[in-house]
């Protein structure tokens, strides 16, 4: 029999490089008003930024460590950097990216993506973006796309200081003001109304330094009738100390527009995934949630909608595969705030080796949200019987005429399917790779196709070394 491999011993050397000593500029560790000062000072802030940027800090400081999930009593901030520069400036050519920065991206796949499939991209290495460009076409539609920091000193201030940390104030948990504190890069963008864009803008987060964390925010408006597909990337290499990723997602949904957010996350498994993202959706709109979670050692991540005006709508489907090491906590909330609303949260997820997946949803209706529907189902795969595999629903329901359901099943791969498959010819891995790409399939099929291919080829990296 050959030797038992386990998830650390996977070649993930795609997502494991890593560029030495390459700092430009390095915060000192822990979080401290000067800190925060300091970090305002290399963003060039407004003054409103710096002073949001203080109140996050005191709201910070009062509140306590959210006690629903996994422990995380590993992150130390007193060890963590919350601002790291890189040695380059932003460009909009790629051929003026450093070359070592650049190559890591190209091997991440990065360029060859944006140049067949997607509409604009945004790269980010660790605090800063590095590269930002947008299709002329795109730009033409009168589409804005472009990085957070220089939308606050330009045209954009307004619109931004209007938007930014209102669906998620500071007030909201401890990992939320530490964003509203510490914050660095991420994107801006603006559909006009009644604009399509029909190929995807992608942002890819990239944290490479060791002990540091990465708190991008990105601020996405769709104003009426208008429509984008967005895509999110992330990914980091392996280090023996704790990284922190606590970025941040504002959407906002106009009137009968409609928005598709897909993210393929593959952090380390030496990060904390403390990420919040919020939608509000008007009249007429929909919002779409595609999540497919990977990475982390510990992950605390709920997307939320709010449905705020009737016949508004919001679909999640979702994937967690938690290995060795791994305690993902992940689900997504609604909250029913107008009639004739509706929601439907559809998630997988699987556990080996010891890995711990929990899936949380909260549906709330409200009064005023009468003749709303909304269904949840939740399915969830254990490999091996180290595994754990847990859901925690949650309902308040405070309207009547409405249609509200909930279903769970959890179990294991069968061994019928197994002796089935390698009856035609599979090897016992092979076998059930297959059935777990099966099982994930209505999140690859909601992917465009390259991004599909990725999610699938983590699945195959996760699956070696599941059987002894």
């Amino acid at each position: 029999m050959e030797e038992k491999t386990y998830i650390e011993d996977i070649d993930r050397s795609i997502y494991d490089i890593r560029n030495e000593n390459d700092d430009s500029y390095r915060i000192e560790d822990g979080l401290t008003e000067e800190i925060v000062r300091q970090i305002s000072r290399e963003k060039n802030d407004p003054e409103w930024m710096l002073q949001l940027r203080l109140r996050s800090l005191a709201s910070y400081r009062r509140q306590d460590i959210p006690n629903w999930g996994p422990p995380i009593d590993e992150l130390d901030m007193d060890h963590i950097s919350t601002y790291v520069r890189p040695n380059t400036h932003m460009a909009n050519d790629w051929e003026s990216v450093p070359k070592d920065i650049k190559d890591t991206f190209e091997r991440l796949g990065i360029p060859e993506a944006e140049r067949k499939s997607l509409a604009g991209v945004g790269a980010q290495y660790d605090s800063e973006l590095v590269y930002h460009n947008v299709k002329k076409e795109v730009a033409e539609q009168g589409v804005i796309y472009t990085d957070l920091e220089s939308a606050m000193h330009g045209p954009y201030e307004e619109m931004i200081r209007t938007h930014f940390m209102k669906l998620v104030p500071p007030s909201d948990h401890k990992f939320a003001a530490l964003h509203g504190a510490v914050w660095s890069g991420g994107s801006f963008v603006y559909v006009p109304p009644h604009v399509q864009v029909s190929i995807p803008l992608q942002s890819y987060f990239r944290l490479n330094a060791k002990g540091a964390g990465q708190f991008e925010h990105t601020l996405i408006l769709v104003d009426e009738g208008a429509s984008l597909h967005f895509i999110e990337g992330c990914s980091a290499p392996k280090y023996n100390v704790a990284n922190l990723h606590a970025g941040c997602v504002e959407l906002y949904v106009g009137k009968n527009a409609k928005l598709r957010y897909s993210t393929i996350e593959n952090w380390s498994k030496n990060m904390f995934n403390l990420n919040t993202k919020r939608a509000i959706v008007e009249e007429g709109g929909s919002m779409e949630w595609v999540s497919g979670s990977f990475g982390s050692h510990v992950s605390y991540l709920y997307p939320s909608t709010i449905l705020n005006g009737p016949h508004a709508d919001v679909t999640f489907t979702g994937v967690t595969f938690a290995g060795s090491g791994q305690n993902l906590d992940t689900g997504a909330k609604v909250i029913h705030n107008a009639p004739y609303t509706s929601s439907y949260l559809n998630t997988r997820s699987i556990s080996k080796s010891g890995g711990i997946s929990t899936f949380r949803s909260s549906v709330s209706i409200s009064e005023k949200a009468h003749h709303s529907k909304s269904s949840v189902s939740c399915q969830s795969l254990m490999l091996d019987s180290e595994s754990r595999s847990d859901t925690i629903p949650a309902m308040d329901i405070r309207a009547g005429e409405v249609d509200v359901g909930h279903e769970a099943t959890i179990g294991r791969i069968s061994n019928s399917e197994i002796f089935y498959l390698m009856s035609r010819g599979m090897s016992e891995d092979e076998a059930r790779e297959m059935i777990v790409r099966g099982f994930a399939g209505n999140v690859s099929k909601e992917l465009p196709m390259e991004y599909a291919l990725e999610m699938n080829r983590l699945i195959s990296i996760e699956m070696k070394g599941t059987m002894g």
